[in-house]
């Protein structure tokens, strides 16, 4: 058996690396709770003010019909989840939108579309769509799944800041979660996003079934890559009825918490997102979260086909925890 590696053995954190190793990360999962905590707060506070949050806002541009077999996902033409598909909006409705989200005090406008890939027929219609909300003075973020490496340069050239990819899972789970395409389909597309010059928008999903080793692997993926994630979302799965994972149990809390907290360690650059599920979450472990290292949210009452905190709840609650949104990124 390998000798297990000790916290003392992990390297200062508080330097951006791409050489960890799983071990070193599963090492970090296994820290006391307050201990981990420290350790991810002392990282955070290296490079960002903790007092400050990153406002994004999603909207569903292109909803239901995906080709794709995700299996939490309500947006899959696989199963029958009572969702109705519609076609892409129009580019004026979805710039509409960006402002109203705007004046409710978001700083990036994020627009997902459920397709597989962006097929060039598509690109005016989406370009337009990011131009418009780049004129607004918003940071701009996509999701419109696999890119070729043209596509990427032309999204940029509409003036898109960041492409949103999730990689899920860790790879020895990924096939368990969708089948329909593959991690190294994700990770091209990636490569794809940073060869353009776009900012990396990318994270996963904890409560499908995976097990700790599965999320440190996830990190480790993330950790690795040529360039950390600019932005890494952290969902906690909202558990869709009439998809595979629809009865999934829940992920304890605390166990959300440390994910966040070694996210923040291995990625300390990084701005750490608590996207999906914050609707089922305390206002104490959303404030554990921000303690852990995150320093983002949704803001809106929906996040492309599920619920989010109403603004009212997340202004209370940024009150009474005296935090505002970013205002420096670090460079």
């Amino acid at each position: 058996m390998n000798a297990p590696v000790l916290p003392s053995q992990i390297r200062d954190p508080a330097q951006p690396r791409h050489d960890w190793t799983l071990a070193e990360i599963e090492a970090l999962f296994e820290l006391p709770f307050t201990e981990l905590v420290f350790r991810a707060a002392e990282v955070h506070r290296a490079w960002f003010d903790p007092a400050e949050l990153q406002m994004s806002q999603l909207l569903s541009v292109k909803t239901g019909g995906c080709a794709e077999n995700c299996g939490y996902c309500s947006q899959s033409q696989h199963f029958d989840t009572g969702l109705k598909a519609s076609k892409l909006m129009d580019a004026d409705v979805v710039i509409e939108q960006a402002r109203a989200a705007k004046a409710g005090g978001a700083q990036r406008f994020c627009m997902g579309a459920a397709w597989r890939d962006l097929k060039d027929r598509d690109l005016p219609k989406v370009a337009a769509m990011i131009s418009g909300v780049k004129a607004l003075g918003m940071e701009t973020c996509a999701t419109l799944g696999m890119l070729k490496p043209e596509q990427a340069v032309a999204l940029k050239e509409a003036g898109l800041d960041f492409y949103n990819h999730n990689l899920d899972t860790g790879p020895d789970y990924y096939d368990k979660v969708v089948t329909t395409r593959t991690y190294q389909d994700r990770l091209d597309t990636l490569a794809a996003v940073r060869d353009a010059g776009l900012s990396t928008c990318c994270g996963g999903i904890v409560g499908m079934g995976e097990t700790r080793r599965d999320r440190a692997g996830l990190l480790h993926q993330l950790a690795t890559l040529p360039a950390h994630p600019d932005s890494l979302p952290i969902n906690d799965l909202m558990p869709i009825p009439g998809t595979p994972l629809g009865n999934s149990a829940a992920v304890d809390g605390l166990e959300f918490v440390r994910m966040i907290a070694v996210a923040r360690i291995v990625c300390p650059k990084t701005v750490v997102r608590i996207a999906a599920g914050r609707e089922h979450m305390s206002r104490e472990l959303q404030s554990l979260c921000f303690l852990a290292g995150a320093n983002s949210i949704f803001m809106g009452a929906r996040l492309l086909t599920t619920d989010n905190p109403d603004a009212d709840e997340d202004a209370a609650l940024l009150a009474d925890l005296k935090m505002r949104p970013m205002t420096v990124r670090p460079s």
